[in-house]
């Protein structure tokens, strides 16, 4: 999984900007976001504060680790 340039505070600002009235056109300009990536982050991380932010990319990554474990113990 690769790491994302934004941080989770970054990702939870730009969908409240949205949410509180602003242009989505604005809010990925100012971002720095395509719209597409705007669409991708509401879609995964839409009602969700900061810190939940982060503590479900944590458990994606361990996830993302246990998997690989089990693959590595089923082939060998």
């Amino acid at each position: 999984m690769t790491k994302s340039r934004f941080t989770e505070r970054q990702i939870a600002s730009a969908l409240q900007q949205a949410d509180e009235g602003a242009a989505v056109v604005e809010v990925c300009r100012n971002a720095g976001i395509s719209e597409a990536t705007y669409c991708n982050w509401r879609n995964k991380y839409g009602g969700l504060s900061p810190s939940d932010i982060k503590r479900l990319k944590q458990l994606e990554a361990e996830y993302s680790k246990l998997k690989r474990i089990v693959a590595d113990l089923a082939l060998g």
